[in-house]
């Protein structure tokens, strides 16, 4: 029996493969699958505060499609793999309670810092107070190594500031503009143009090591320039305040107050009640395929923490997955309304050979919801590659596949 939402099946056609037979418990039911362009992946057609870089992160467009739909004003919108909090935030920016949970700390502060926009004037205020005493050399001596990405003055800078926000968050005294600086510098820290503050390397969403680093240094001929944290910054956010609506400043002031990203291990979410979520939206770790710790270590080093110390969850085999999301199921059936929905992304993997409906549908009925389909939005892009220089103008296929399921 189905109980596919009108919103899907008013508006949109089945494809030719209009069901998908599920693994047990059929009794003879199907699920309908969706094969269509349901939303677009233009950057453009999203506010500009999501241009935040973060490894394997999916299009706000994909959230919105189901916050629209699923939810209203003042509704609770969760994402128990926060990543860089686009579910959590595209709900404030559509007049609802973002709320997300990350194991790595950096993902609260890439929510966080978002959700109060700054003043231009002020903001150079800030800067202009925390950069002015940053003597040459002050706090650089034991972060040496980092000379393989930055010019030493930038480094120098880099270090203060670091300092500052530290000790500013150690002692409860971390303001909005302070968290607006972490966020941006945060994502400024490595990339490949004169935007960010390194000498060119790796795209701004994973950071390599010093000794690739080096070996990229030495092939290139290249040797870090001064790159000014003040400059960088403030023209990084008249970039990420580009393309803000009224609508989207009022929803930020009424609902970023109460929106947040938890950290933490979410087959235990604590921080919710029972019953209190409307919509989950959400993208799982795809067993081994990115490796957020090495990732993230620069990023880590930043907010002061130790990378190798995070407990970020690098599963290895179907087994141990299926173990992990067990538990997480459960959860998510425990803080979701009755009548409440899920929407989760199921990728495939091992080069096609698994599809991850397989393995998610079977461990979501277990915890108690019911699957209303299965939606695949396709769509042609035009694929550039240009971080190495290479150009590729040919076409490719942008797929998200997403099981949709619903708390009885």
């Amino acid at each position: 029996m189905s109980i596919l939402p009108n919103s899907f099946s008013d508006q949109h056609e089945v494809s030719n493969s209009a069901s998908w037979k599920r693994e047990e418990d059929s009794a003879g039911d199907e699920i309908p699958i969706f094969r269509r362009a349901f939303w677009t992946s233009a950057q453009r057609a999203a506010s500009s505060l999501h241009e935040v870089p973060y490894r394997a992160c999916f299009k706000p467009q994909l959230p919105r499609f189901f916050i629209e739909r699923f939810t209203k004003t003042g509704d609770l919108v969760f994402d128990p793999f926060s990543g860089r909090g686009t579910t959590a935030f595209e709900s404030c920016l559509l007049g609802r309670r973002g709320m997300g949970m990350d194991i790595n700390p950096v993902s609260q502060s890439l929510l966080s810092g978002r959700l109060s926009i700054p003043e231009q004037k002020t903001l150079e205020q800030r800067l202009n107070q925390i950069l002015s005493g940053s003597p040459a050399g002050e706090g650089r001596s034991e972060f040496e190594e980092l000379l393989v990405f930055y010019h030493p003055r930038t480094l120098d800078e880099i270090c203060h500031l670091r300092s500052y926000l530290l000790q500013r968050a150690e002692s409860g005294s971390l303001d909005a503009l302070d968290r607006w600086i972490r966020m941006v510098t945060t994502t400024r820290l490595t990339g490949h143009s004169k935007g960010f503050l390194s000498v060119y390397t790796l795209p701004p969403n994973q950071a390599v090591s010093i000794d690739s680093q080096r070996r990229i240094n030495q092939k290139r001929g290249q040797t870090p320039e001064y790159r000014s944290i003040r400059d960088i910054v403030l023209s990084k956010t008249r970039s990420l305040c580009s393309r803000i609506n009224c609508a989207e400043r009022r929803n930020l002031e009424q609902f970023g107050p109460s929106s947040s990203c938890f950290v933490g291990s979410c087959d235990s979410i604590d921080q919710i009640p029972s019953k209190e979520v409307d919509l989950i939206v959400t993208s799982p770790p795809f067993l081994d395929v990115v490796d957020y710790r090495k990732d993230n270590w620069l990023r880590c080093w930043f907010h002061g923490i130790d990378s190798r110390g995070l407990p970020i969850w690098q599963l290895r085999n179907v087994e141990e997955w299926s173990a992990k999301m067990k538990r997480v199921f459960e959860e998510l059936y425990r803080i979701v309304k009755p009548g409440g929905w899920l929407a989760f992304e199921v990728g495939e993997i091992r080069k096609g050979s698994i599809k991850m409906e397989t393995l998610v549908l079977p461990i979501a009925e277990k915890a108690g919801f019911s699957p209303a389909c299965l939606m695949i939005n396709q769509q042609e892009f035009t694929k550039t590659a240009n971080c190495w220089g290479v150009s590729n103008s040919s076409k490719g296929t942008n797929t998200n596949r997403i099981l949709v399921l619903q708390k009885g």
